[in-house]
């Protein structure tokens, strides 16, 4: 363990603060394994995958690594199948994101599994807690992909942390390097949740386009929109400026069907498959067409993402800035919060 373990760390089996969010088809095997090699928590994305699929992704992260890791199910779609194959393979962190997590909390520490739900708010908190939830990820609405909450990063970790105590509480939104850790481990929580960092990672399936898009934006070209519901309905979303949303803005944002380009194809994978202007998909490696139209998800934290890296070396950076930065004062268990330390 490093001088950056934290309580929840322990409890995770993990060396370092660090979760590599759930981010949807830019998820791989071998990112997580190399998350989870690196000390961190890596976490697979399963909710659109068949159960068979998600048995495969995670026997392929078992053979890369021993290390801990989760799996990700957004509760607003059906899960149940999927659940059941995470938790007969001994998936031990389980974490779910827009839903009711009662729904699923029961199942979720019958198979000795820990629940790790995504909120938005205090309120929404205080009820996971109530659902049985172990950990809590207090989401700001800096977060890129599916945002849940209004409430930014700053002002809602702290309350959160003070409203569900003892239950453990991870940072999300706007976190993206070592400064951004250590902040969080200040405001309360015992790691940071990070999505946006880790679309750069090398091992991401991130097309090269939406890559340097990333690493190109500023903090504001990150807008909070309902712009690419495809898939997900009236869910918003944080993505980053492109043709698509610059049209819809022009044209006065106006509702389905009547959305410039409406229906129209603009990418197709490398297996053929055709995808519309306004769907929930994100640019992947062997896709073609005008793959800059499509959902390019990131948080405002882009604005801190200059280079691609290898996950485990992203981990490691942000771990050590971060160790670095809080020795200037006290040890992590001192400083997370009068609530957290063991």
């Amino acid at each position: 363990m490093t001088t950056l373990t934290t309580p929840l760390c322990r409890r995770l089996g993990i060396e370092v603060p660090v979760v590599q969010a759930p981010i949807g088809s830019a998820v791989t095997v071998d990112l997580v394994a190399a998350v989870a090699g690196a000390g961190g928590l890596g976490s697979l994305a399963l909710t659109w995958v068949t159960a068979d699929e998600a048995v495969r992704r995670i026997r392929q992260v078992r053979r890369l690594t021993p290390k801990p890791f989760a799996a990700n199910l957004v509760l607003d779609f059906p899960v149940d199948e999927l659940l059941d194959a995470c938790l007969a393979e001994g998936v031990p962190v389980i974490s779910t994101f827009w839903g009711d997590p009662s729904a699923v909390a029961g199942r979720v520490h019958a198979a000795g599994a820990l629940h790790v739900h995504t909120v938005g708010s205090v309120a929404e908190a205080e009820a996971a807690v109530t659902a049985g939830v172990d950990v809590i990820v207090a989401q700001g609405c800096e977060a890129g992909g599916h945002v849940r909450g209004e409430v930014t990063t700053m002002a809602l970790v702290p309350a959160v942390v003070d409203a569900v105590h003892p239950v453990p509480v991870v940072a999300a939104g706007g976190i993206a390097d070592g400064r951004g850790l250590a902040a969080a481990l200040m405001l309360g929580a015992q790691a940071g949740w990070l999505g946006t960092r880790f679309l750069a990672a090398a091992e991401a399936a991130t097309h090269e386009v939406y890559r340097q898009a990333v690493i190109r934006a500023a903090p504001q070209d990150a807008v909070r929109t309902r712009c690419f519901d495809g898939g997900w309905p009236d869910a918003p979303h944080r993505a980053l400026r492109n043709s698509t949303l610059h049209a819809w803005d022009a044209a006065g944002r106006p509702a389905v069907p009547n959305r410039p380009g409406e229906g129209a194809v603009v990418a197709r994978s490398a297996d053929g498959r055709a995808w519309s202007r306004y769907d929930d998909m994100v640019p992947v490696p062997g896709m073609t067409g005008d793959v800059e139209a499509l959902a390019l998800y990131a948080g405002q934290s882009a604005g801190l993402v200059h280079d691609i890296a290898p996950a485990a070396r992203i981990v490691a950076d942000i771990a050590a800035d971060a160790a670095t930065l809080l020795r200037r004062t006290r040890t992590p268990d001192a400083v997370a919060s009068p609530h957290t330390r063991a």
